[in-house]
């Protein structure tokens, strides 16, 4: 998986999640970052800096969901 494709599974999830939740800032945070990102290491790396803390600790945790181990 690359990370355009890690994106629009992240984009798919945010999408369904309830506005305002917490899964939909993680999503979008997810989906964002690995659109933008070079590869998935940067992406990781970025997603390692989102804040609020709850928000980056559960933007990550989907992130090591969608891909593979780094």
């Amino acid at each position: 998986m690359d990370t355009l494709d890690l994106a629009a599974s992240a984009h798919e999830i945010s999408e369904r999640a309830p506005d305002g939740s917490l899964d939909r800032a993680a999503a979008g945070s997810v989906a964002v970052t690995c659109a933008t990102a070079r590869d998935l290491e940067q992406a990781r790396a970025a997603l390692e800096k989102v804040q609020p803390d709850e928000v980056r600790v559960a933007a990550l945790d989907l992130f090591d969901r969608l891909s593979p181990a780094l």
